[in-house]
């Protein structure tokens, strides 16, 4: 195999087209089996979660979602060192093996009604596996295509790979979209969510045959001739200079990069389907339309950072996203669910109770019971997707929810029998409902009302954040970090932010919402995120675009 580097400049050859094709291919599966879960992260909350209330079992089910991305770091550091150490294509072999195996087992899981807290346990530990995998799939693929790439087209190369992400989890949308339409929404919740989860061993089997055909990267053949390798890489990236750069990778390039990623797409889309309650269907396919509609734009942004530099690209994106990400969420209310916006003006729904007595409910191990009658008034107003104020009451008093006209007294859960709790949960849900639609609000968002063409305007713009934070952040990763220890380097801040930061975006902002009672509340952890990047990654970040990467 020949050693020499990649030049300065030249064509998109055939073999960087294989290169380009085979590395993301790869990848894109890879990401679909990843974002699968949280694309059914309400049905599974259900299928593994149904032991606790239904507001902490989804809160616990994004947490289980953001178990993968917790452990993501972990696997850049293992996997990174590896593929630093014995090559960058077998490295991300392993992975891929990894991740399909891990998605195919989720999809033959029993749930919790037939094994018990045995099936929760089992999930988590399936998306540990995956976070690892994926922890050194990104790198890998990443470090490889730009260490193929001439210097002026590596902003584009890379962007290639950007892609992946977001086909990856679009391709997940349409499989489940496809499994719903020839199943039923009844027998898709029942069992048919778990088709899509098998196929990926379909997908396993072409993404291993595709990569056996690559070659090592040219840079790294050369630095294993030359010597000039790293035995411990990880050690080496943890030296002072090194740790320094990374950690103003992560907080000025990764994490900003992380929230809007996760904001504009996932949690666009659990915002459409929990909050505002438009049917899954529908939320996939308007997802799925701005997916479509922005994704070129990676390609766009990755060329436009070979022109004018990455960072500045990347800190622009962060900075409309946290300027503009509350009007956006609001335009995404006004033209999703109108009658929402309108409920609420028209008639504010109140919970009245004793401030001492209302929790943050936020248990992310399960354990903790939300009995107070305040508890269960906002519990049940924030299942049904209402937001709502709270206003002070008499010590002792048992909680009321005020809604136009009508009032509706709340209950003491705590040392209920369960036949007890379901009768008065009933009686008590059973006349909030009536109140709630008496003063207009929806049990569901009305297809009919649906401005289809406002709501992708929405979403198509938080996707346009996310192609320029996103499009050119491989090539800024790969420039400044030496190839001895490059795919450790940028593994680890990309996966420190991607899985920490933006992980646990959904788990942090839903909580924020139920704990608050503001749809738009939960908007506050991915803007403040995005100033701090715009501030760190201005002031000490330096540009790149096409320096030499070969030392």
């Amino acid at each position: 195999m020949s050693t020499t580097p990649v030049p300065a400049k030249a064509e998109l050859t055939k073999g960087h087209k294989k290169v380009i094709f085979a590395s993301s291919l790869g990848t894109v599966f890879e990401w679909y089996d990843f974002f699968l879960y949280g694309s059914l992260a309400a049905i599974i909350a259900k299928q593994f979660f149904s032991g606790v209330n239904e507001t902490t079992g989804m809160i616990f089910a994004l947490l289980a979602f953001a178990a993968g991305f917790f452990v993501r770091p972990f696997g850049a550091a293992f996997f990174g060192s590896l593929g630093d150490r014995i090559g960058r294509k077998y490295t991300f072999l392993v992975t891929i093996l990894i991740m399909g195996i891990s998605t195919f087992l989720v999809g033959v899981l029993p749930n919790y009604a037939s094994i018990g807290f045995a099936a929760p346990v089992i999930l988590i530990v399936l998306r540990l596996a995956q976070g690892l995998a994926m922890g050194g799939e990104y790198g890998g693929a990443a470090t490889y295509v730009a260490e193929h790439a001439p210097a002026d087209k590596r902003g584009l190369y890379t962007s290639f790979i950007q892609c992946t992400a977001t086909l990856g989890l679009f391709m997940s949308l349409l499989i489940i979209l496809a499994c719903r339409y020839f199943l039923g929404n009844e027998a898709f919740e029942a069992w048919g969510w778990r088709i899509p989860f098998l196929v990926s061993i379909i997908l396993l089997g072409i993404s291993v045959w595709i990569r056996l055909q690559l070659s090592e990267s040219p840079l790294f053949q050369q630095m294993k001739a030359e010597g000039k390798g790293s035995k411990t890489p990880f050690r080496d990236s943890l030296k002072d200079g090194n740790l320094k750069l990374m950690l103003l990778v992560l907080l000025g390039a990764a994490a900003g990069q992380a929230v809007v990623w996760y904001g504009g797409q996932f949690y666009a889309l659990f915002f459409l389907s929990s909050m505002l309650k438009v049917d899954a269907t529908t939320s996939y396919l308007l997802i799925a339309g701005a997916l479509a509609l922005g994704t070129p734009f990676f390609i766009f942004f990755g060329w436009l950072s070979d022109r004018i530099g990455r960072k500045k690209i990347i800190l622009a994106g962060c900075l409309l996203a946290a300027v503009t990400y509350i009007p956006v969420f609001k335009g995404l209310t006004h033209f999703a669910n109108p009658a929402i916006e309108e409920a609420r003006s028209s008639s504010p729904a109140l919970v009245i109770a004793d401030p001492n007595t209302c929790s943050f409910q936020f248990d992310p191990v399960g354990l903790r019971k939300f009995t107070s009658s305040c508890d269960v008034a906002t519990a049940a107003l924030t299942k049904a997707g209402v937001p709502y104020d709270v206003q002070p009451a008499a010590a002792g008093s048992l909680a009321l929810v005020s809604v136009g006209n009508s009032q509706v007294t709340s209950f003491e859960a705590a040392g209920l029998t369960k036949d007890e709790l379901k009768a008065k949960g009933d009686a008590f849900g059973g006349e909030l409902k009536a109140a709630l639609t008496a003063a207009g609000y929806p049990a569901k968002a009305d297809n009919a009302r649906i401005n289809i063409a406002g709501t992708v305007l929405m979403l198509w713009i938080l996707v346009l954040y996310v192609t320029m934070v996103y499009g050119p952040i491989a090539a800024y990763l790969v420039e400044l970090f030496p190839t001895r220890i490059r795919y450790t380097s940028m593994s680890l801040p990309y996966h420190i932010g991607n899985g920490w930061f933006g992980g646990f975006l959904p788990a942090i902002s839903f909580a924020l919402v139920a704990g608050t009672g503001n749809l738009y509340y939960g908007l506050w952890y991915p803007i403040i995120i995005a100033l701090m990047t715009v501030v760190v990654g201005g002031l000490f970040l330096h540009e790149t675009k096409g320096v030499d990467i070969t030392k």
